[in-house]
């Protein structure tokens, strides 16, 4: 593997920087939208315990905001519910796209690696390419290790920067559908709490726990 990485050039460097932040983000995002830590299953039957039993007091509120995505969201419908349902709509809605935008944290990132790490490898290939037309021009056909030696830091880079982009963009992918189904969720038991506190429907217990 180092002879590979010092047969790549020095474009490898960024390549591999490249993968650990790949590998780093990954890791981070898959562990922070885990589905039970953004959409409790409980959590909408908690809020509409407390409240049928009026103990939705501000320390339940504030705990409510900070447990959760979905927690912050209900807060924040909560705490403007009685100003009536259109205003307690938009304070949802605001509250939701600060909480997407937490969610499709380093997103951005994860798709700029995927696309420029081919780049990076094509880079390297025209680098080797060129190499190996010089020593050509230079030396004639007659010394294979120098045309070896280009042509190889060629096909590396551009394996390389194959190897990093792929997982990548497959990461990019999974993590925004991921987030895609959450913000549904979210937005399904923010409609039912705003239905159910303005008389538009009566939450029953087991779709209340269920979410």
């Amino acid at each position: 593997m180092y002879e590979l990485i010092i047969a790549g050039g020095w474009l490898m460097l960024p390549i591999l920087l490249s993968s650990i932040v790949v590998i780093a983000i990954a890791f981070e995002r898959y562990w922070t939208l885990r589905r039970n830590k953004v959409v409790p299953p409980t959590l909408l039957g908690q809020v509409w315990h407390w409240m049928k039993q009026n103990q939705l007091s501000k320390e339940n509120l504030h705990q409510l905001r900070s447990s959760s995505p979905l927690g912050t969201i209900l807060a924040a419908g909560i705490s403007n519910s009685g100003h009536g349902r259109e205003v307690m709509k938009d304070s949802i809605e605001e509250a939701a796209n600060q909480v997407i935008h937490n969610l499709e944290k380093n997103l951005s990132p994860l798709g700029t690696v995927a696309a420029i790490a081919p780049l990076l490898g094509l880079l390297g290939t025209v680098i080797g390419m060129i190499k190996v037309f010089t020593a050509i021009m230079i030396e004639g056909t007659g010394n294979a290790g120098v045309l070896a030696g280009g042509i190889s830091e060629a096909l590396i880079t551009t394996a390389a920067g194959l190897t990093v982009a792929i997982p990548a963009l497959v990461f990019h992918r999974f993590f925004e559908r991921r987030v895609d189904s959450l913000v549904v969720e979210m937005e399904d038991q923010a409609i039912k709490l705003v239905d159910a506190i303005h008389g538009d429907r009566v939450m029953r217990s087991d779709e209340a726990s269920a979410g």
